[in-house]
């Protein structure tokens, strides 16, 4: 028996040898680790990805993640020639996603007098003159982010808040005068403009718009929603008559500014929310352009704007485009095309009226039969739908035309259909959303810029059921992301991040309905994650996760944890995108844990 033990103990004894020596290390083999092009290190990380949800280091090769963990572990993929940024206890997130803006819009605002910054209509005409005083005769003078409910005192005379015409044609006799409301729902024009507009007092309200008139029916030059389009045509005229290379500078500088605004805000992706066929041409020239020579650093997703249907009908299947410029350009959408107007201006479309104007519930701008038709054509070549709506009915009635185009073809329901802004909901139709699949772009800063406004125009009930109701929404199973509309509101998401989880106004004295606050984590989950997934890249982007590629902010705070009081001092320090610092702040090297910055000045617009 006993010599039956020592046998099989020597037996035993004669397997693990040979496993030890099957198990030896062999000359290259495991293989060494590729060193890193990009280590960040001493860093509070975010990752999003539930695996691996928190860490200290990340590597990055190729442009794109490559490894995340403890300053130790990635210690081991420097290399000689790898930059290592010690980022002192920052706070690193994927790269923020600017859920819906408009971005040559957002150049030529750079471009134009911001009349926002006035306290009210006699700054406003101030600033007009000072720039028409400068103006060659003829020459267009441009502004915008301007709303009557904002300043601190009324216009005298007004028209219901409005300003009338003879100051601001007394300042620019010689100078056509267009000024765009914040919401960019409304213009106020002066004599010359509506001149070469063609708009008189005999003008009809077109569809969908409103000429505002006196009582004895002059117009004053407040025109709401497509009333404005003959005067943005006069003014597109003008330009088109300028020398060939004079346009060609101008579009150039103002994707220029838009884009380099855009990176030192932290935004690694930017969704643009409608062009039309011959502006994405262009726009693909110029990203290949500048993709090769370093100097397009942003991601574009862009939508088809919609000027004509039949045009849409004919050419949209072949302007499909996924990841061309090594990712950096795609068109899969058709979007914003506009249900309602907006609530500034009182043509957001309300199942009821406005409670501080009972005759009037607003406006359907462009007809339900023809926003189901392009729906149609849309879902037939496989584009993603985005169509704004403001008001409890113009989100209604997107919500049952998407749904009669899902029943009609149900592969629609793979394309992932968007509402723009969502900003007034019934109740009824809150679990609507993530019934049917339907995301909810949403802008954090709208609730806290329209605040002021909401119960006045809408009543205590009615805003507090269904005003600017993500966490509702949130809490129902819907996706829920973040951006800035921008222009509209500023594109930096430090104040939307505020809003988000504060809905606070007034510098901090009052919330608008603080039970539908987001969480700080549910907050970071819509300008990332989610806005990756309603961009079809929830695969590449929106988390830091080895394979994805390495669209990267660092910010002063940690977003998660830190007061909320302490949000608006915090600042992006560096802008990552492909695994390239693409935006430095000043002194973002010599930044330590708990600097602070200066507050932020109070977001002043309104939707």
């Amino acid at each position: 028996m006993k010599s039956l033990q020592v046998l099989l103990v020597g037996v035993a004894l004669a397997v693990v040898a040979t496993a030890f020596a099957a198990s030896a290390p062999v000359p290259g083999f495991p293989p060494a680790l590729q060193p890193a092009d990009l280590v960040l290190r001493d860093a509070t990380i975010a990752t999003l990805d539930p695996l691996q949800p928190q860490a200290q280091a990340l590597a990055i090769r190729d442009g794109r993640i490559l490894a995340v963990g403890s300053d130790e572990s990635i210690s081991r993929y420097i290399g000689k020639q790898t930059r290592v940024m010690d980022l002192h206890g920052a706070f690193v997130t994927p790269g923020f996603i600017e859920g819906h803006g408009h971005l040559l819009d957002t150049g030529e605002s750079l471009m134009q007098i911001n009349v926002g910054k006035a306290k009210n209509w006699d700054g406003v005409v101030a600033m007009v003159k000072a720039a028409a005083a400068k103006a060659k005769p003829g020459e267009w003078i441009v502004g915008f982010g301007w709303l009557e409910s904002k300043w601190d005192r009324a216009p005298q005379p007004n028209l219901d808040g409005l300003p009338l015409p003879a100051s601001l044609d007394a300042a620019s006799p010689n100078n056509p005068v267009l000024l765009t409301t914040a919401s960019y729902h409304g213009l106020y024009a002066n004599a010359s403009a509506l001149k070469l507009a063609g708009i008189n007092d005999k003008t009809p309200d077109p569809v969908g718009g409103t000429i505002v008139r006196d009582a004895q029916g002059h117009a004053i030059g407040m025109l709401k929603d497509t009333a404005a389009d003959p005067v943005y045509a006069a003014y597109q005229k003008y330009l088109k008559e300028l020398p060939p290379a004079e346009q060609a500078a101008r579009r150039e500088k103002a994707l220029q500014l838009a884009v380099q605004n855009e990176v030192s805000k932290g935004i690694t992706s930017f969704v643009d929310q409608g062009e039309s066929f011959e502006t994405i041409d262009w726009l693909k020239q110029q990203v290949a352009k500048g993709v090769a020579d370093g100097t397009f650093p942003l991601r574009l997703y862009v939508y088809v704007g919609v000027t004509d249907v039949a045009s849409l009908d004919k050419n949209l299947a072949k302007y499909k485009t996924i990841g061309y410029a090594d990712n950096h350009f795609t068109v899969r959408g058709v979007g914003e095309d506009v249900s309602d107007g907006a609530l500034g201006t009182r043509s957001a479309w309300f199942l009821k009226p406005y409670s501080d104007a009972p005759g009037i519930t607003g406006k359907n701008v462009t007809p339900m039969a023809d926003l189901a038709q392009i729906a149609r054509i849309a879902a037939r070549d496989g584009f993603q739908v985005a169509i704004h709506a403001i008001g409890d009915r113009a989100n209604r009635e997107v919500l049952d035309m998407y749904q009669q185009v899902f029943e009609e073809d149900p592969a629609a329901h793979a394309l992932r259909f968007r509402v723009e802004h969502a900003q007034h909901l019934n109740p009824a139709d809150i679990a609507r959303f993530a019934q049917m699949g339907v995301i909810a772009s949403m802008q954090s800063i709208h609730a806290c810029s329209d605040a002021p406004m909401v119960v006045p125009r809408l009543g205590e009930q009615r805003a507090e059921e269904g005003a600017y109701v993500w966490k509702k929404l949130i809490d129902s199973g819907a996706i829920v992301l973040d951006g800035t509309d921008t222009p509209v509101e500023d594109t930096n998401p430090i104040p939307v991040f505020y809003c988000g989880v504060t809905r606070a106004y007034d510098h901090g004295r009052k919330t608008f309905f603080p039970a539908e606050a987001k969480t700080p984590m549910q907050e970071l989950k819509s300008y990332t994650w989610n806005n990756a997934y309603a961009m079809f890249e929830d695969h590449e982007l929106g988390s830091l996760t080895p394979g994805k590629l390495a669209d990267i902010d660092v910010f002063s705070g940690d977003l998660l944890t830190m007061p909320s009081t302490d949000i608006l001092r915090t600042r992006v320090l560096y802008t990552i995108i492909g695994g390239k610092v693409v935006y430095t702040r000043p002194g973002a090297d010599k930044w330590r844990k708990g600097q602070q910055f200066d507050a932020m000045p109070e977001f002043d617009h309104a939707e």
